[in-house]
């Protein structure tokens, strides 16, 4: 196509007749009307005066210089407190203000004859739990030795383990008398104690009749990182989502939590939630808590039935009792292959998206699941083109329409829909996005014993866009490994362009008398607008500085930092039914790395 200028003159404000055009993206399908510029719009966000600490670690800076898109990280927890303080001042440094950790699994273990606590596979005594002992005892031993010395009937039925990097307050235990840390050398453990119907007795009472009890051996620390994290993301003013602990999964299938073990879970989630009471409930950087057992998002039959929603359901109870007013967030994955059984469409997973938030959720922040290849990113006038080249290990070598039920626009805009009536119910659940900061295939050299590759900024972008004006914050899995792995790194990308224009989303918008285009997005202030579509005999080009508007007011339900720009476009000379490619480029030229479309409907 040849490169010619759109004529934008004065003529537009008279000669173009109104039409209104019925979009996918436009909000409730109407045009949007638009006012006036701003003070200081168009002009960069002014980087706030340098604030510094230092401890042993070195000394950080609390300013955010390049602030990207996505605002929130997956972290894996760490044993080298510098590497908490470097990691939260590099996710601060591009933006990051919501770091979500990932966590740890509840795990029901067999006890040999000699008392020790066995491996998951049940072959040998687990080293971890094996040097713990209490009175020239096991600690399993141990337990049972009081328990029986409380009432001869008592017994042990079953144990279970759960480590952590967190250390405890008083606030664990419920009946002191029974429960308690055990220091050996500069381990710590905790010992818990519950009846074995997972009542989670309040009386304390061991001694009036015999019965059967729960052991729970917590493999913890001696420095709580919890308070550590907590204490830097106040520094940071950073929120921070610890993870609940996981349910045992059910060893027939795994994806699926074992419902036999809602009891106990509750009991460690309670006891750990009330110590999170007593000690950080008025804490602003404790954001909320993180719900990690994955599930896939999809509609269920009888979602009564759904033994992972049942623990859902369980756990978040024991969260609104203990922490009230902390929301719950959960990351659902995605699945739209066809080629798959048990894969889902749009309308399906917007009933899924509904049932996950009657679970108590206040957060579900979807997977877009373009990382591991189960959604692509695509859109309705591309569907016939050939799929991503490292998507073809996952789906082959096909279209994204053969390849899939629908990209990841379709789910969060179906997803989107399901929010709006779930708001309407009175459900003021929020629906966030978590792009896949990975490719299906690599070399695993990011995580060890990972077989994910990496990927590049371009393609993050891209994911971006797609998620579009559906959700009101997007965060990304995950910051250790698959931003910090690579030549350059991800983070590294990322931070040196941080300011690349991401548009999002564009629907025609008058302005006055005068027809136009309004696009949303990142980083669009007095961006220079391209407009094209199949046939179309060349691009149409405005400078949005010159002869547009531009606004930098945050949009209600949108990220703080999508802006919006207009410009006048004659759409008398658009043919009805076409897909409009819009670009958008900065003022010093660079192109943004993935274009919206729009069909211009009759």
């Amino acid at each position: 196509m040849r490169g010619l200028t759109l004529l934008l003159g004065a003529a537009l404000l008279a000669a173009v007749a109104a039409m209104v055009m019925v979009l996918p993206d436009s909000p409730n399908g109407s045009p949007v009307s638009t006012t006036g510029t701003p003070p200081g719009a168009g002009k960069a966000t002014p980087t706030p005066a340098a604030r510094v600490f230092s401890d042993p670690c070195g000394t950080f800076d609390t300013t955010t210089p390049t602030p990207y898109a996505v605002t929130g990280y997956w972290l894996v927890p760490t044993a080298d407190h510098c590497t908490w303080r470097s990691q939260l001042q590099a996710i601060h440094r591009v933006g990051g203000d919501t770091v979500v950790r990932l966590g740890y699994g509840l795990q029901p273990r067999p006890v040999d004859q000699d008392g020790f606590v066995m491996d998951s596979a049940g072959d040998a005594p687990d080293p971890r739990y094996e040097r713990c002992e209490e009175n020239g005892m096991t600690c399993v031993q141990a337990a049972e030795s009081a328990l029986k010395a409380a009432n001869p009937g008592n017994r042990i039925s079953w144990t279970y383990v759960y480590r952590t990097d967190e250390s405890f307050g008083p606030g664990l235990f419920r009946c002191p008398q029974m429960e308690h840390p055990i220091t050996v050398g500069k381990k710590v453990f905790f010992r818990l104690i519950a009846p074995d119907d997972g009542s989670d007795d309040a009386t304390c009472d061991f001694s009036s009749r015999g019965r059967g009890y729960h052991l729970i051996l917590i493999d913890g620390s001696s420095d709580d990182s919890l308070t550590e994290i907590l204490g830097l993301a106040d520094r940071f003013a950073m929120k921070v989502f610890p993870a609940l602990p996981v349910a045992p999964r059910d060893r027939l299938v795994p994806t699926r939590a074992d419902p036999r073990h809602i009891g106990t879970l509750t009991t460690l989630t309670r006891r750990i939630l009330q110590d999170y009471g007593d000690r950080f409930k008025d804490r602003a950087s404790l954001g909320g808590v993180y719900q990690p057992f994955e599930l896939q998002l999809r509609k269920w039959p009888d979602p009564a039935e759904v033994s992972t929603l049942q623990v859902y359901a369980e756990q978040h109870d024991i969260v609104e009792q203990e922490l009230p007013g902390k929301p719950i967030m959960v990351s659902p994955y995605l699945d739209a292959r066809k080629d798959k059984p048990f894969t889902s469409t749009p309308a399906e997973v917007s009933a899924g998206f509904k049932e996950l938030a009657r679970t108590g959720v206040g957060i579900i922040a979807p997977q877009d699941s373009r990382g591991t290849g189960k959604v692509g990113l695509y859109w309705p006038n591309l569907k016939g083109t050939t799929v991503d080249d490292r998507l073809k290990p996952v789906v082959g070598d096909t279209s994204y329409g053969d390849a899939y039920h629908g990209s990841t626009r379709d789910y969060y805009r179906a997803m989107g829909e399901a929010l709006a009536e779930l708001r309407a119910e009175g459900d003021d659940v929020e629906l966030w996005a978590n792009v896949e900061a990975f490719e299906p295939e690599g070399d695993g050299a990011c995580e060890n014993g990972g077989v994910r590759g990496v990927t590049d900024k371009q393609r993050l972008d891209e994911a971006v866009a797609l998620a579009g004006p559906y959700v009101s914050k997007i965060i990304s899995y995950k910051w250790s490994s698959f931003f910090t792995c690579g030549t350059p790194t991800l983070a590294e990308q990322v931070e040196k362009d941080w300011d690349r224009p991401i548009p999002i989303q564009a629907f025609p918008g008058r302005r006055g008398i005068q027809d136009g285009i309004e696009v949303r997005g990142y980083n669009l202030a007095r961006g220079t607008v391209t407009l094209s579509w199949h046939g179309g005999e060349e691009p149409r080009v405005a400078d949005s500085g010159a002869v547009g508007w531009s606004d930098l007011t945050p949009i209600p339900g949108l990220p703080p930092a999508v802006q919006k720009l207009w410009i006048p476009v004659d759409w008398s000379t658009v043919p009805e039914g076409a897909w409009v490619r819009v670009e958008v480029a900065s003022a010093d030229g660079r192109e943004g790395n993935a274009p919206v479309y729009f069909n211009r409907a009759a």
